[in-house]
């Protein structure tokens, strides 16, 4: 009996065919492909790397949290979009009125379409940020800083997409 009931839930989870994941993604019914376009890099300072750290992030969350199928064009789920900001300013100012620490800040503009349910389709901008210490290279930070905004950046983006809390 006991083996019984140590069973149904995975007889349970396994008899379902929606769209659910558990990492709480709610992929539509009949959804099979995500295509992750290139996202070009259309901000005033450009960071060579960027556009593929963000597109390949982007491909490898939907591959590895989804059951869905990655591609590069016309998926059930189209992801794309744009970089629109890669800035660095002064962030604080210590006492001294002098500049303490500074700011990354990366922008992008993402377009989401689900040809299965359009009303799931979205537009939105989103914008992440990282701050250092004035006394650091910015040279030197930036390849760490980018990383974990991307990342965060992508979470947004697969969040905002199939994950529907």
């Amino acid at each position: 009996m006991k083996r019984l009931l140590l069973l149904l839930p995975w007889v349970l989870l396994g008899g379902c065919s929606g769209g659910y994941s558990f990492t709480g993604a709610s992929i539509p019914v009949g959804a099979k492909t995500i295509s992750v376009a290139t996202f070009p890099n259309y901000a005033a300072t450009v960071n060579p790397q960027l556009s593929q750290k963000l597109t390949d992030e982007l491909m490898r969350m939907f591959s590895s949290q989804t059951p869905l199928i990655v591609t590069t064009s016309e998926g059930d789920l189209q992801v794309g979009g744009e970089i629109t900001a890669y800035d660095t300013r002064a962030s604080s100012l210590s006492s001294s009125d002098e500049v303490s620490m500074n700011r990354l800040t990366i922008t992008i503009k993402v377009k989401f379409v689900n040809s299965l349910d359009p009303e799931a389709d979205f537009e939105q901008q989103f914008s992440r940020y990282r701050d250092y210490a004035a006394s650091q290279d910015f040279s030197t930070v930036e390849s760490s800083l980018m990383e974990e905004i991307v990342t965060e950046l992508c979470e947004d983006i697969f969040n905002k997409a199939v994950v529907n809390w």
